[in-house]
């Protein structure tokens, strides 16, 4: 029995309510350690009395690790617990403790873990449209000119060029609104937007004025009315926070450079000196770009400018949620009130982290619904670009990254193949088709909401940015709405909303030999399979046959999806 390998942590995604009168609770064990978990419990205050056992499942298992949960339905939810472990051996307990033979449940209170009491108010309540929803990131600038009579003066780019980091192609709102019934035909239902508030860049997110939509995208009406038509298409509409830094050219920050400390905004901002300099820089930037100063916010007046800002889209324009950029470099303190101003004006607003990395401390409940899950990204680009994972390493990755969080977090995650941040996934796969398809099919089945990158339908390559930020090809999608990509992205669409996936078990393992990926979900209306097969050669599962590299989808029934 692997003991250094075995972890529970109460009040964590060890242990989470996921009602008012139930809860998930799970270990952590060393990988093909145990052959039966057990966990033993009741209410606290008799715990020492009387209990109850039951046994835990195997719900993921990674490549060193694996994991066992129960969910427990509980009247009295003051819980009071200890696990019972089996390694095909010997028997042990596991307390705070530690380790032991036996177990004197007349002292437990002195060592037993515990979840003390499910308050309401901490409850993560989930976002339920997520559960079904498909996104669309657009990088407004390059996807289509639906304002044909403006002020083109800016435009420095011939539409499909290549772009540069300060070219201007066009794109604007009303482009947006001319293509929902295009974007809707894929079967999506939500999109993301990059910022579209006032900026002197492409990209928009050095924002100069966060009450005012860029001149280059258009007006709040022309917003108003892609959000209108947005909903009345039953599509939700995300936009993008910037509240890390802004703009040098912000007023506020301009006020500070003309008169120092004796501005009243200098405390916006974290400036070592009387007042900003650039040469050297003096005060904190995003990342090394000095035209990108990071706003305090720490500093109450800050904070209530933010908030203002969050809460008026919402209110104003009844916008969906919030992806937040550069969120990990602002404090869980403003996050806090972000989550309570944001919720308390739309309760269902979503509201995703810009966090690359593990961002547990962020999803419990109190700040974040999710972050984009660009850990589910480098596990598919190690997969099928670099092949330097295996299926059966790939299957241990998945279940690692889906242990990292509760059930709700997961169901809420933003997964992405690639974004205006990254290079195109179909580049990186050498614009190898089958293995395209195959991960589509895999982002479109994980737990959680699947995001594709514009053009993902007509096989847009690009490599980092600016490459990845090409201009939407229009002429292309009328050539390429019966491919087998955009067919298969229509299909996979369907499957999410006549499946509930958030509601059945989720099991991602391999064969033995580590050459075949296998995804299982037995939802409600049907169990669903996926099948990928990651060797050089084909291979045979139940009868079915794979060609190198080829994936088989089918859903109960038989019916086979690609």
């Amino acid at each position: 029995m692997n003991k250094y390998a075995t972890l529970h942590i109460m009040d964590s995604a060890y242990c989470f309510p996921v009602t008012e009168h139930d809860i998930v609770i799970r270990l952590r064990t060393a990988h093909d350690d145990m052959d039966k978990v057990w966990l033993i419990y009741e209410s606290k205050y008799v715990f020492g009395e009387s209990q109850k056992r039951t046994e835990m499942n195997l719900t993921f298992s990674g490549e060193v690790f694996d994991y066992y949960s129960v969910r427990l339905h509980l009247e009295d939810t003051r819980l009071a617990y200890v696990f019972y472990l089996y390694d095909g051996k010997s028997y042990r307990f596991f307390s705070e403790d530690g380790f032991s033979e036996d177990y004197d449940y007349t002292k437990g209170f002195y060592n037993f873990f515990q979840y003390p009491y499910i308050n309401r108010a901490d409850l993560l309540d989930s976002v339920d449209w997520m559960k079904r929803a498909v996104f669309y990131q657009i990088f407004v600038d390059r996807f289509c000119i639906g304002d044909t009579g403006k002020d083109m003066q800016y435009v420095n780019m011939k539409w499909g060029d290549a772009p540069t980091p300060k070219s201007f192609a066009g794109g604007d709102l009303k482009g947006i609104t001319k293509k929902l019934d295009y974007i809707r035909e894929l079967g999506v239902n939500a999109i993301y937007l990059t910022p579209v508030f006032s900026s002197k860049s492409n990209h928009k997110y050095d924002i100069r004025d966060y009450m005012q939509i860029d001149e280059h995208f258009g007006t709040k009406e022309d917003f108003r009315e892609l959000v209108d038509c947005a909903h009345q298409r039953g599509m939700r509409v995300v936009l993008d926070a910037v509240f890390n830094h802004c703009s040098e050219e912000i007023s506020q920050f301009q006020d500070v450079c003309r008169r120092g400390k004796q501005s009243e905004y200098f405390d916006w901002f974290i400036i070592s000196g009387e007042k900003p300099e650039k040469d050297p820089c003096n005060y904190e930037t995003f990342a090394a770009c000095d035209y990108m100063p990071k706003l305090n916010t720490s500093n109450p007046e800050v904070r209530e400018f933010l908030l203002n800002i969050a809460c008026y889209y919402i209110r104003e324009f009844d916008i969906d949620g919030w992806r937040l950029d550069v969120s990990d470099e602002v404090s869980h303190d403003f996050w806090r009130a972000f989550r309570k101003a944001v919720k308390n004006v739309k309760a269902d607003a979503v509201i995703i982290g810009e966090n690359w990395h593990d961002a547990s401390n962020y999803l419990r409940g109190d700040q974040y619904d999710s972050i984009m899950n660009y850990a589910f990204t480098k596990c598919c680009l190690d997969f099928f670009a670099t092949e330097t994972m295996n299926a059966r390493q790939a299957a241990g990755k998945l279940n690692d990254i889906l242990a990292r969080n509760s059930d709700t977090v997961n169901h809420m995650m933003l997964n992405l193949l690639d974004s205006h941040d990254t290079h195109r996934f179909f580049s990186e796969v050498g614009e190898d088709e089958k293995k395209f398809k195959a991960a589509l099919c895999l982002l479109y089945l994980f737990p959680g909401a699947p995001c594709i990158f514009y053009g993902t339908e007509i096989k847009i390559t690009g490599g980092y940015d600016p490459d990845c930020r090409k201009c939407m090809d229009w002429e292309r999608t009328e050539k390429e709405k019966d491919s087998e990509v955009f067919w298969l992205l229509k299909t996979l669409s369907h499957v999410r909303r006549s499946y509930d996936l958030a509601n059945g078990r989720v099991c991602i393992s391999s064969d033995k030999d580590g050459r075949v990926l296998l995804y299982e979900n037995d939802a409600p209306e049907g169990k669903i399979r996926l099948l990928i097969n990651h060797s050089p050669g084909a291979v045979v599962d139940n009868g079915v046959t794979l060609e190198a590299g080829e994936s088989f989808l089918y859903v109960e029934g038989g019916e086979r999806i690609c």
